[in-house]
């Protein structure tokens, strides 16, 4: 099965989003982040984000809970699903945060192996496995 660690206060690697606001509200960021509430826009986004996350936490952890979802970072590993195979097993990856699936496993593999894929965060895969999943992404 895979190894699933929590994800740190920061982590080195993050997603990139685009957001669009409008003036008034970007101002008024602007105005906080020049009285020095904040380093600069990124850091008042990222804050507001934890502090939405944060006051839906036992929601977030209900859902994931009901829906056997991982939480952390999940790696699969060309043994592990090599074993799996051999095993005769169908993985169903449910993760919340980041998905990994190492960069040596063949698409073949994954294909024979991964049933399904549903990632609410990030999947980091090669392109060649993104393509033989790709029915299987959700």
């Amino acid at each position: 099965m895979p190894k699933t660690r929590q994800f740190r206060e920061k982590t080195p690697e993050s997603e990139k989003i685009t957001l669009n606001l409008g003036f008034v509200d970007l101002g008024r960021i602007d105005l906080l982040v020049q009285e020095g509430f904040y380093s600069n826009r990124s850091d008042f986004i990222r804050t507001a984000i934890r502090n939405q996350l944060d006051g839906h936490g036992e929601a977030v952890a209900r859902t994931i809970q009901r829906n056997t979802m991982e939480l952390g970072l999940c790696d699969y590993s060309r043994a592990e699903l090599e074993a799996l195979r051999d095993a005769g097993e169908v993985l169903h990856v449910k993760v919340v945060g980041l998905a990994r699936i190492a960069s040596d496993v063949p698409p073949e593999l994954a294909a024979a192996v991964i049933g399904s894929i549903t990632v609410l965060g990030a999947l980091q895969a090669s392109a060649e496995v993104r393509q033989a999943l790709a029915g299987r992404i959700h």
